[in-house]
């Protein structure tokens, strides 16, 4: 009879720890040694990276990174160590696993172009967010999200109700535990202090022109002065109306035979795209802050 006290215990499956996949962005004053710092504190915790961008922005001084990193260590492990390395080079950093859906709220007005396709990635390509509620100023949406099985939320907005409208609004935000804001042709300005309380947490999507058009009916504006590109832009909110920092720009090309209403659909379709490439960039934390600019590892 074998005397299994002299063996040591082997291992069972619950016993080892299964890797994940964690993605890090950091942002710090540039300096020499930073990549070998993190790739080694990662390599010290049995770290297997799968995807590393850097880049060091003359104009600013800062350096940028992201990467992504497969490892059987604990968020707690990774996050001492990660705490122990950021005083030496005054780092900023982020550390999530790779692909969690991001709790997002959508705020809208009437238009459902963006919102349907939002609604539509997230459910048939793995959008990596998590839609936990749809904000309308107006009701006309609401049929699309109980269509998708999101919860509507009907705020509606006056010049006399504006500061109660945004307190319920930040209410939801802390109720649903919401990580990103998405205004998804949400036809209202938000104030200075809701737009600091969201602050690199909330995406907007507007036409943009060249030149540029501003007030009602935008598209019939373009029409009129005969432009030949339009276009959208994503960009995160800031109290400086439509001017945040841009995360990503797309145009498409149009002639004299386009009229007002071909140039609205092809307007739609450049701000879905637009919108949808932001969110997912974001939702990946391949979006840092550089000022008022943007670093975007794609």
């Amino acid at each position: 009879m074998t005397d299994s006290s002299h063996h040591p215990a082997q291992p069972t499956t619950d016993d080892i720890r299964k890797p994940t996949h964690w993605v890090l962005s950091l942002s710090c004053p540039d300096q020499p040694g930073i990549v070998h710092a993190v790739t080694g504190v990662l390599a010290e915790h049995g770290g297997n990276i799968s995807e590393s961008q850097q880049f060091g922005d003359q104009v600013s001084g800062l350096f940028f990174m992201r990467v992504q990193v497969e490892s059987s260590a604990s968020r707690d492990e990774l996050t001492t160590a990660l705490d122990a390395l950021a005083p030496r080079f005054d780092m900023t950093w982020t550390l999530d696993a790779v692909g969690r859906p991001i709790r997002t709220l959508v705020l809208v007005s009437t238009a459902a172009h963006c919102l349907n396709d939002l609604l539509f990635r997230q459910r048939s390509e793995a959008l990596p967010v998590d839609i936990v509620g749809v904000v309308g100023n107006h009701t006309d949406l609401a049929g699309l999200a109980e269509f998708y099985g999101i919860a509507f939320h009907h705020i509606p907005v006056t010049p006399a109700t504006k500061a109660d409208a945004e307190a319920r609004l930040l209410a939801l935000v802390r109720d649903l535990d919401v990580e990103l804001v998405v205004l998804a042709r949400y036809m209202q300005i938000l104030s200075v202090d809701l737009c600091q309380a969201l602050a690199g947490r909330a995406i907007n999507i507007h036409h943009s022109f060249l030149p540029s058009f501003k007030g009602a009916r935008p598209y019939a504006q373009a029409h009129d002065r005969g432009v030949k590109l339009i276009g959208a832009t994503a960009h995160y909110v800031t109290a400086n109306l439509d001017e945040g920092p841009i995360i990503e720009q797309d145009v498409e090309r149009v002639d004299h035979a386009k009229d007002v209403d071909a140039m609205v659909r092809l307007g739609q379709d450049v701000e879905r795209r637009a919108l949808a490439r932001a969110v997912r960039w974001h939702a990946e934390h391949r979006v840092l802050l550089n000022g008022h600019r943007t670093i975007v590892f794609r």
